[in-house]
């Protein structure tokens, strides 16, 4: 039997990353929140992000971008339920934060309005 690193007990597990694809998928979560790293800063109104779950995609547009130094504050500006409609925010901060050290919480916090262009199943 291999033992697993500590680390890896405390990441999220995928059927916690489908949840948020389905939401997505939905049209029920409207904003997507990652840190501000550099592949973020490229990020514009009107671009077009793609987010593939098992063997289903969904193609969503910008909508707006917003920059924040902390979740706590980007929660102070955006709705707690764009972010998911079905978790409150003392929720919905302890999941990020299992996803995002404080090292990389420290990189600032960008918030991304999305709007749904289309879903589709990928198949044989």
């Amino acid at each position: 039997m291999t033992n697993r690193p500590a680390d890896l007990d405390q990441r999220p597990r995928a059927h916690e990353m489908a949840r948020y694809f389905d939401l997505i998928a939905s049209g029920g979560k409207t904003t997507e929140i990652k840190v501000d790293d550099s592949s973020r800063k490229r990020l514009k109104e009107g671009d077009l992000l793609r987010f593939t779950c098992r063997n289903q995609e969904v193609l969503t547009r910008i909508t707006r971008i917003a920059r924040y130094d902390t979740f706590d504050e980007m929660f102070e500006h955006e709705p707690v339920s764009s972010v998911n409609p079905n978790a409150s925010k003392a929720d919905q901060l302890r999941n990020i934060r299992e996803i995002y050290p404080p090292e990389r919480e420290a990189l600032g916090v960008v918030a991304i309005g999305i709007e749904l262009v289309e879903a589709r199943a990928e198949g044989p």
